[in-house]
């Protein structure tokens, strides 16, 4: 079981490289970028996927084994010291120490640094955020909210669980990208209207319990007030130039969650039993990858068909499904193919014939 604890160290490796991207120039800023969106789809294309299960014996072992858990702790520390040495790293030379002799980022190292931070925004902020955001430890609940807050998507912890999971795979559903729909398309769509449900969740759980929306105990008021003073004193203490880089990595990072979300569940779609109601979301409503490299990248998240069959499961147990879709190669790539829209219809076309044999 240790040996398979370690192999999830290996998300941390994109910390390393981030690292390395904020202290150097040139192309090596770009370092995290190369190894998520080159070298892993590169060598998944010729690596063989991983259906493998656990056993039972050994799945209520990793269940109950907390070093699991204190790996996603571990990334809530990482992401707020990697958020602020970038920070740090992107301040014009004129704004620092007058003794400082840093000359003033060139525009390739300013977009290397810049679209790294973004992946550490999308990969941590928002993936292990949503991975600690399904636990019922409140305890847990608070290191996603804080997560999340890296990357100013804080609304996702309601529209996540309490909209999208209930409404999956449905035309109710704006993070269920439907059958031809164009990337470029679907992410305004998801991206206001996850936005709109979260307040309209809020609200309504609001007035339950306070009678009125315009309380503190509204969970989107909070959300609000916490990430406004967040970009305010980013810009306080770094300046605005800072606090613009940063907004940029912000939506890098949820641009990068939005773009999962489309390949997730794009073309799939939930039968309507009744007016409004629809059959229970099985594996067949999501789209699985065993691609080892990606699973690993992001916490098991590409096992997506188990993900969305039972939402309690930990990332370490989550299960292959025969039934379930399979991606023709891991998450990097179809995120890459995805904004090749003519490419990813035809691919994907392929893919839907397979699923009505």
């Amino acid at each position: 079981m240790t040996l398979r604890i370690y192999k999830y160290c290996s998300p941390f490796i994109v910390f390393v490289l981030a690292w390395i991207s904020f202290s150097t120039t040139g192309i090596y800023s770009f370092l995290p970028i190369i190894w998520a969106f080159i070298f892993i789809p590169t060598v998944e294309l010729f690596m063989k996927p991983d259906a493998a299960n656990m056993n039972a014996a050994e799945e209520e072992l990793a269940r109950n084994d907390k070093r699991y858990d204190y790996l996603l702790y571990a990334v809530v520390i990482l992401q707020y010291i990697s958020l602020f040495y970038f920070l740090y790293s992107v301040i014009p030379s004129e704004a620092r120490n007058l003794h400082s002799s840093t000359s003033n980022l060139s525009p390739l190292t300013l977009i290397g640094r810049i679209t790294s931070m973004g992946l550490l925004c999308g990969i941590f902020g928002i993936n292990v955020g949503h991975e600690l955001g399904h636990r019922a430890n409140k305890q847990e609940q608070f290191l996603a909210k804080l997560l999340l807050l890296s990357t100013q998507y804080m609304h996702f912890f309601i529209e996540h669980n309490k909209g999208h999971h209930k409404r999956v795979a449905t035309l109710e559903d704006p993070a269920s990208a439907r059958l031809g729909e164009n990337i470029f398309f679907f992410y305004p769509r998801t991206i206001i209207f996850s936005y709109i449900s979260a307040w309209e969740i809020a609200n309504k759980e609001a007035i339950k319990k306070t009678g009125t929306v315009w309380r503190i105990k509204n969970e989107m008021l909070q959300f609000t007030v916490l990430q406004l003073l967040f970009v305010v004193s980013i810009g306080l203490l770094f300046g605005l130039p800072v606090l613009c880089y940063y907004m940029c990595a912000a939506a890098i990072g949820i641009a990068l969650l939005e773009a999962v979300n489309y390949i997730e569940h794009y073309g799939l779609s939930r039968k309507e039993i009744q007016p409004g109601k629809y059959e229970r979301p099985q594996p067949i409503h999501s789209w699985n990858s065993n691609h080892v490299l990606g699973r690993l990248m992001l916490f098991e998240l590409s096992r997506h068909s188990d993900h969305h069959y039972l939402a309690s499961r930990k990332y370490q147990v989550l299960q292959h499904h025969d039934d379930a879709p399979q991606m023709p190669t891991g998450y990097p790539g179809m995120i890459i193919l995805a904004h090749l829209p003519p490419l990813f219809f035809w691919v994907m076309r392929r893919e839907m014939s397979k699923l009505s044999n």
